[in-house]
């Protein structure tokens, strides 16, 4: 039996962008349903991604700041990690969040279906589940299905080789664990395993670690890390033979080729677009050479009451983007002329130490053709960075100097993700560095080194040697 219910705005998918949809929907007087297939709200974010990682990386923090404090004299015992109270603590956490997003959900009277869809026609999506059919009949649909890990060709079907979800589920610790892909999931699951004394090989066929970023970073973090968990870049799995406890896995560098034994492998190598059951080619909704849907500055797609949000229209796969459009596509439905158009987003590598950039790198304003100028603050002259045990930090912004504002920023060091808001608001605003450096910023803090590195290309700095100042006074 086959029921049908009318939306002014169906989501589909409850992970970050699509609940930010509804909710606001909602709030905006639109009559919202919500379709989810899995029995708790948050997507892959909240169940299985984000918020899950991110305990397992507080655990890691703390694991290896216990470590470097008792040389200090705060001395701990080797931690004795109970996975089970661990897995149960990072259920309830999830439990709690998802329950708090159906609370949210009923107080807005937004419908929940729970089942898979795809379209029928430009103007109906067929939900089914195990009880019932459903059409929903919409005047605009929100896509919000998120994204899912891509495979290796090839690879054998084996309970020892994890994809991202496996690897936060903690069912099984191994001693040996190789993580292909270095990415932000492959370096921050590399974080938490070797913080708990697994040992970690992470293997990459590039020839760097994180390509969107200058090598004066990579470099400061390949130090920081070398002693927590091996990196062998331009190296690929080229043979594996499965046992019991494990796989032998044929690793290739370049000629060069060495059997190892791992417990388990991770694979870490990017995710696509979870776009293949919603039968979009019903409708001729257009999507690139990438499998990402296609669309305009108002999420719109090709097919007018159709949007799409989150993952599946592309890079950057971020939560923070897909919920900002979330907002955006509300509203262009309610019928306001508001469009995405960020200037910037900013990214977040969770490891140790974090990573947090915006705007453009060193590489790109070259092959921009900007004139720009770098100004560094070394966070070995941070007061806070080094009572801290941080002081293998940098601050870096990457300033136009026809018209002095900042266009790029990175931090690399502890709390870097929590740092980066200020160089965000900055080129959003169109700063000029003045605008920075004349802002007081507390003291003795680790963000005070964005406002000392804005001193550092004013030439007013007196935390470090003014180089600016002695060049002045030598051309004088």
């Amino acid at each position: 039996m086959i029921r049908d219910i009318n939306a002014q705005v169906l989501v589909i998918g409850s992970g970050p962008a699509g609940y930010s949809s509804a909710f606001r929907s909602a709030d905006l007087g639109l009559q919202t349903v919500l379709v989810e297939k899995y029995s708790s709200l948050g997507g892959v974010c909240l169940n299985v991604g984000c918020i899950p990682s991110k305990l397992l990386l507080h655990f890691a923090k703390v694991i290896k700041e216990a470590k470097e404090i008792s040389k200090q004299g705060v001395i701990f015992g080797k931690p004795k990690i109970d996975f089970s109270l661990i897995k149960s603590h990072k259920e309830n956490i999830i439990f709690n969040l998802s329950s708090g997003l159906q609370n949210m959900m009923q107080k807005r009277n937004i419908d929940l279906l729970q089942g898979v869809g795809h379209f029928v026609d430009e103007k109906t999506f067929l939900v089914s589940n195990d009880t019932e059919h459903v059409n929903i009949h919409f005047k605009n649909i929100i896509l919000a299905t998120g994204s899912k890990p891509v495979t290796l060709p090839n690879m054998p079907n084996s309970p020892n080789i994890w994809n991202s979800t496996q690897a936060l589920s903690l069912n099984s610790i191994p001693d040996r664990l190789l993580i292909v892909g270095s990415g932000i999931i492959g370096l921050e699951m590399a974080t938490f395993y070797s913080s708990i004394g697994v040992k970690v090989d992470v293997i990459d066929r590039c020839s760097r670690l994180l390509p969107v970023l200058d090598m004066d970073v990579i470099n400061i973090f390949h130090r920081s890390i070398k002693q927590d968990f091996n990196v062998l870049l331009e190296t690929e799995i080229c043979d594996i033979v499965l046992h019991n406890n494990g796989v032998l896995v044929t690793l290739s560098n370049n000629d060069k080729r060495e059997k190892v034994f791992y417990n388990s492998i991770l694979i870490a190598i990017g995710r696509t677009s979870n776009i293949h059951d919603l039968g979009i080619d019903t409708v001729g909704i257009k999507v690139d050479q990438n499998n990402f849907i296609i669309v305009d500055n108002q999420l719109r797609t090709n097919v007018s009451s159709i949007y799409a949000i989150g993952d599946v229209i592309g890079e950057p796969m971020l939560a923070h983007k897909g919920m900002h459009q979330g907002h955006i596509v509300a509203e262009v439905i309610a019928g306001y002329k508001h469009y995405f158009d960020p200037r910037v987003i900013p990214s977040v590598a969770y490891t140790d130490p974090e990573i947090a950039w915006v705007g453009i790198n060193e590489m790109e304003a070259i092959k921009q053709g900007i004139d720009y100028e770098v100004s560094i603050f070394p966070w070995k002259a941070s007061g806070r960075a080094i009572v801290s045990n941080c002081s293998n930090g940098m601050t870096k912004l990457i300033v136009n100097k026809k018209n002095n504002k900042i266009i790029g920023g990175v931090i690399i060091g502890r709390q870097a993700g929590e740092l980066i808001s200020e160089i965000t608001l900055a080129i959003e605003m169109e700063c000029d560095m003045e605008d920075i450096s004349l802002t007081i910023h507390a003291h003795p803090t680790l963000y005070e080194t964005i406002g000392l590195s804005s001193q550092i290309f004013q030439g007013s700095i007196t935390d470090l040697i003014n180089l600016k100042c002695l060049r002045m006074k030598q051309d004088i």
